[in-house]
């Protein structure tokens, strides 16, 4: 598939880009595998920056029931043997009535081996690493090692994945390197691998089948017709089943439940106005939608905008753009993640299609890591370089003892960064939240949570909720250092 390998000192080939017209340079391999030792080098800091980030997290006791509890009882589900169930969403709630992302399966060795929330973490931070290699080596084989270096660094240190992996684990994480495989092998003519990569992102979300809509789509448009109208339609299709028959076979609504987030209000009279609007001036407004695509491209000072490869971000932007749910619209949390592999692939195709001088390239190049750096202390990975990351709180150590009091196997119901210190041996869910399994064994609280940080109980709702749990029987175990154990009587 590739040149063989020619000495270092060989002066780099050109060859037509793939995707559209433009030169391709193939510089030489540096190692038998065609990865050089420095970009396993950068994957490899990448994922230790990635892990150390959200570890920490996790051992301030900063992770959250909504998602890294959720998505433990889920891997614990399968790790034992059956089909995935989460005590926060409710008691002994069908997750695949929830969101189609069986992939998660392939975490269950893992857990087996370390039952532990942290364990999703290491992975999460191992899957993210692994999507700097593909697109890295083709940076490399296009653009030399340097310009490789610089792109590598500056999608390893994007916001978009900063924000990922700052926001506990998701399944977000397999579509990264399944996203950077399948377009690398797409910009670079291997259709056929294109698919294998793509077809994939199936397992790891419902609305993921429209992104393998939309490669099939610029595959055919490369000229291989039939691949790419089957991928086409094996990804509307993989959509459609999730969405349609799976999703409302499991869950106890009988429908998919998500649909009201592009909805909007039911039963307006109003509906093909507010229908017309959502799909015209409501993509962009309010401003915050504006502002967040701003910030998807600069990295890439826009050039992403000249690549076929960005059209495979539509249909992740529409929906975010369309969503009633106000955390679609910005930069927070896990929704940019899919995002950064298309937008750094559609940077370097588009640095391929210019053929730029190498001071136009090395212009480029600085643009990026100046955006890059720019942006860097607006998001977690910022974090690794404030001393409060690496103090550990007291009452940390006071909340675990107060928590090794609980059995294992016991229901609890404990406040939400509480949750996920409890789900991988106890049947945890979330204090105050309304389908919580009700009546548990042991209930948690942490009443000296930040104002900004508190949910979904306000101080007074809480306050209310715990006096209404001990005239109902409760014992209060032990009270300190703001944290209040309860326990059923017998």
């Amino acid at each position: 598939m590739h040149a063989p390998p020619t000495d270092s000192a060989t002066l780099p080939v050109q060859q037509k880009s793939s995707v559209d017209e433009g030169p391709v340079v193939e510089p030489s391999r540096g190692s038998r595998s065609g990865i050089p030792w420095w970009i396993w080098a950068l994957a490899g800091a990448l994922f230790f920056t990635y892990a150390t980030l959200s570890l920490r997290i996790h051992q301030r006791m900063l992770s959250h029931s909504f998602d890294l509890g959720i998505f433990e009882q889920i891997v614990r589900s399968y790790a034992h043997g059956h089909l995935p169930v989460s005590e926060i969403k409710g008691p002994d709630f069908p997750i695949l009535g929830d969101h189609f992302s069986p992939i998660l399966a392939l975490v269950a060795p893992v857990y087996r081996l370390w039952p532990s929330p942290m364990a999703l973490l290491v992975v999460q931070a191992a899957l993210i690493a692994a999507s700097v290699l593909p697109l890295t080596l083709w940076a490399r084989r296009a653009l030399g090692s340097p310009a490789a270096a610089v792109i590598g660094v500056c999608y390893g240190l994007s916001w978009g994945l900063a924000s990922g992996v700052g926001s506990d684990f998701h399944e977000w994480a397999f579509a990264v390197p399944l996203l950077a495989y399948s377009l690398t092998a797409l910009a670079t003519g291997r259709m056929r691998a294109a698919v294998c990569w793509a077809l994939p992102l199936l397992l790891v979300k419902e609305d993921l089948g429209l992104t393998v809509v939309v490669i099939g789509l610029v595959i055919a448009r490369r000229g291989d017709r039939k691949l790419g109208i089957t991928t086409a339609a094996v990804g509307l299709a993989g959509a459609l089943l999730a969405t349609m028959v799976i999703l409302p076979a499991f869950s106890p609504s009988g429908s998919y439940d998500y649909w009201h987030w592009l909805n909007g209000s039911e039963g307006s009279e109003g509906g093909l106005t507010d229908l017309l609007y959502k799909s015209t001036i409501g993509l962009i407004t309010p401003e915050v939608k504006i502002s967040t695509l701003l910030l998807v491209l600069a990295p890439t000072l826009f050039l992403a905008l000249r690549s076929p490869l960005m059209w495979i971000a539509v249909p992740t932007l529409l929906w975010r753009a369309a969503s009633e749910l106000s955390t679609h619209w910005g930069t927070a949390y896990h929704y940019s993640l899919v995002l950064m592999p298309i937008v750094f692939a559609a940077f370097i195709d588009a640095l391929i299609r210019r053929n730029p001088s190498k001071s136009s390239l090395r212009r480029y190049l600085a643009g990026s890591a100046a955006i890059t750096l720019l942006v860097l202390p607006q998001y977690p990975f910022w974090q690794l370089v404030q001393p409060a990351t690496w103090r550990d709180d007291p009452r940390i150590a006071v909340a675990h003892r107060l928590m090794d009091r609980i059995p294992d196997g016991a229901t609890v119901q404990a406040s939400n960064q509480l949750v996920p210190q409890l789900t991988n041996r106890t049947s945890a869910s979330l204090y105050g939240w309304p389908d919580s399994r009700p009546n548990p064994q042991w209930i948690m609280v942490d009443t000296r949570v930040p104002l900004n940080e508190r949910w979904p109980l306000n101080v007074l709702q809480e306050q209310q909720a715990l006096g209404i749990a001990r005239a109902q029987g409760y014992l209060t175990v032990s009270s300190e250092q703001g944290f209040v154990l309860l326990k059923r009587p017998s």
